[in-house]
């Protein structure tokens, strides 16, 4: 369970911190963030991306804080920013976030229940070890394939993670509609390779840790003998 778990412990939690004010803060300012066609600031940009983000990150559920986003209207003008479909959409990412925060936390209990099982026990802690390294291993392969698949293919794994995730066609949007001029692809594209690469390194780690501590063990084992 620990090896199966880890991979979405350490993936979602990424995704978990990430949903925060800092990435569109980082993102915006890049030098080569693409600017609006249609007009927003970057400033302006921020400024309506970060209520999005406190839209995502309230415990309450979709329906109740989705207002944060209905009231928001385009700069200058009393227009809302969001159309029916967009804001049908954020219902949905944020549904999909929150369902994504409770698998967290059911693969954070696997791992660190299951880890604490063995480690106190120990006859077990051995597994423990060999947990601990075959997770970060397995973790490694997957975000390895998910890290190529984002550089080399983009296109196709941007269009199959939403076909996923939602209902058909309802991602779509057109390129003057707000959540496109707010997040262009570069966005989402500058995040998946963050997740990815980030948890790919963290596989890497978590893998080292495991193998030096049952070569620890192993040595620890070899020397009682002798």
């Amino acid at each position: 369970m620990v090896v199966v778990a880890m991979p979405f412990f350490l993936g979602l939690t990424n995704v978990g911190l990430i949903i925060s004010p800092l990435y569109p803060r980082m993102e915006y300012a890049k030098a080569n963030f693409p600017p609006d066609p249609y007009g927003f600031t970057q400033e302006e940009r921020l400024e309506l991306a970060l209520v999005a983000v406190d839209y995502l990150q309230r415990r309450a559920p979709a329906e109740e804080v989705i207002y944060l986003l209905e009231e928001q209207v385009i700069p200058g003008t009393n227009t809302p920013l969001y159309n029916e479909r967009e804001i049908q959409h954020m219902i949905d990412v944020k549904h999909v976030t929150d369902r994504l925060g409770q698998v967290r936390l059911a693969a954070a209990a696997f791992v660190l229940l299951g880890l604490a099982i063995l480690l106190w026990n120990p006859p077990t802690r051995r597994e423990a070890y060999r947990a601990i390294l075959h997770g970060g291993i397995s973790t490694t392969l997957i975000l390895l394939f998910l890290a190529l698949f984002i550089l080399l293919a983009w296109s196709v794994f941007f269009v199959q993670f939403h076909e996923l995730l939602f209902p058909p066609d309802s991602w779509m949007f057109y390129m003057g509609d707000s959540l496109i001029r707010l997040f262009p692809e570069k966005f989402w594209f500058d995040l998946g390779v963050i997740l990815s690469v980030g948890t790919l390194l963290e596989g890497v780690l978590v893998a080292a840790v495991g193998y030096w501590l049952l070569r620890r063990d192993w040595l620890k084992g070899d020397q009682a003998q002798t």
